[in-house]
């Protein structure tokens, strides 16, 4: 068997937990590994490998199949329900083929029979690992995020039709440019159409073309957005908002690959790839007959379902933080987030999302004087609302907004300076009565982990803040 020391170190590392309970076997794994150049957890059975998972995004799970008390199957089922699409790879003796046999059906990418060799195993692993190509303008760094990346990166090889559902402002359109681009349609044009936005008796026309002189002011014939996507990819966006009558004839589009120009009598055949978003529970609208349940099973080939920016709380900073470079370099400017600025952001709940976030680092370039954007200059919506009851800045109205999500009362008429010492003081005061457990701290003042830690950073740099070490 060759040594880890002899083995060449990969081009690229990747994040790997390998599950064993055998202590040598689990070393000697993890020793190979990090031999090639990649960067490896080590568990020493499911119950922990559970624990583990989420804590930093992974690339594959190695998992021995014989264990206990969590054998190899149940922690493949487990992974399969926090992270679908994370790769698990599964070691098993021979006598284990039969289970073997039934992990793959479970969703296992593959298993390794024992003994095997070093080379195999990492032969394995740059088959199976999930990277996802990145993509300018897409931020992934949460792991739900980067999930969802996978998946859309595994649908892309593909001709199916996608249907991406989650609220406005999520950031659909992104996802479903990066889906064009990493397809073997990305040379061909990627058009995109709007149903929500073209009046119903414009749209079929804007669909599909019409011919010189189909109706009133048609002095030229016009190809529709599916002729101008032929041999690339068009993009329906928020499906659900076209009306029942055009919903019948868009089916027989997708269903014959060939579009009709209105007033027209020739078929003309199309190569296209069909996208589609809804901000809509698309399932509720064909139960309340506002679409077509044909059309909605058409569509609905590869589900994804995008997030909102609060449910992928680590993408907030990194997101806030790259178009607050984008807006500063079109008013030609360089700025940053101070950590202050950083925590309010992620610590606010984002019912806009992206768009929300991105008008928020607008605003901030227009009030921030210098190169660095402080707590002062994120005004968060209810910063902007007119109150009623007290009449304070705005600068002082966006900061209980943050504090609210900490478990705070808004104290109104309190300064900024109190409000920041009243909100140290209940953050601090609930990790110490949770021991300093910060899984726990977090669950109860209802922040992200992520904002606990640019809180206890900012309070460590300014002395206010004192962590014991264990």
């Amino acid at each position: 068997m060759k040594t880890a020391s002899n083995l060449p170190a990969t081009q690229a590392a990747l994040s790997i937990l390998v599950v064993e309970d055998d202590p040598d076997l689990r070393d000697a794994l993890g020793l190979t590994l990090r031999a090639a150049g990649h960067q490896v957890q080590l568990a020493d059975g499911g119950p922990m490998a559970l624990e583990m998972l989420g804590r930093t995004p992974l690339h594959l799970v190695v998992s021995d199949l014989r264990m206990s008390p969590m054998d190899g199957l149940e922690v493949l089922s487990q992974v399969r329900k926090l992270e679908p699409q994370l790769p698990v790879l599964l070691m098993t003796a021979f006598g284990d083929v039969e289970k073997a046999v039934a992990a793959m059906r479970g969703g296992a990418c593959d298993f390794l029979m024992k003994p095997f060799e070093p080379d195999v195993l990492l032969q394995h692993i740059a088959r199976y690992a999930l990277v996802p190509p990145q993509s300018e303008g897409l931020i992934a760094v949460d792991v739900r995020t980067r999930n969802l990346l996978g998946l859309a990166s595994r649908v892309a090889g593909s001709d199916a039709t996608v249907l991406l559902a989650g609220e406005s402002g999520t950031g659909k359109e992104v996802f479903a440019r990066y889906i064009h681009s990493q397809s073997a349609r990305a040379r061909g044009p990627f058009v995109a159409i709007n149903c929500a936005a073209i009046p119903e008796n414009l749209l079929e026309a804007t669909l599909f073309g019409h011919e010189k002189g189909a109706f009133t002011g048609a002095q030229t014939a016009q190809p529709g957005k599916f002729e101008q996507a032929q041999d690339g990819t068009i993009l329906l966006d928020e499906i659900s908002e076209m009306p029942l009558p055009l919903q019948a004839k868009l089916l027989r589009v997708l269903q014959e690959r060939e579009v009709e120009r209105v007033g027209g009598k020739k078929p003309i055949p199309l190569n296209i790839r069909v996208l589609a978003t809804t901000n809509r529970n698309m399932a509720g609208e064909v139960e309340a007959g506002r679409f077509r349940e044909d059309l909605y099973y058409r569509l609905n080939v590869f589900p994804l379902a995008i997030p909102a920016l609060r449910e992928r709380a680590d993408d907030i900073v990194p997101l806030a933080e790259h178009h607050l470079t984008q807006a500063a370099q079109r008013s030609g400017r360089q700025l940053k987030l101070s950590a202050a600025a950083a925590a309010i952001l992620a610590a606010h709940s984002w019912p806009g999302n992206v768009r929300e976030l991105v008008n928020t680092m607008e605003r901030a370039v227009i009030l921030a004087p210098g190169n660095v954007v402080e707590a002062e200059h994120i005004l968060l919506p209810s910063a902007l609302k007119p109150t009623t009851t007290n009449t304070v800045s705005p600068q002082t109205a966006q900061l209980p907004a943050a504090n609210e999500s900490a478990g705070l009362a808004n104290t109104g008429a309190a300064s900024p300076e109190r409000m920041k010492d009243l909100e140290r003081e209940h953050i601090l005061a609930t990790l110490a009565s949770v021991g300093g457990s910060r899984k726990k701290a977090v669950e109860k003042l209802g922040i992200s982990e992520r904002t606990l830690r640019y809180k206890l950073a900012q309070w460590r740099d300014e002395g206010l803040f004192e962590e014991k070490q264990a």
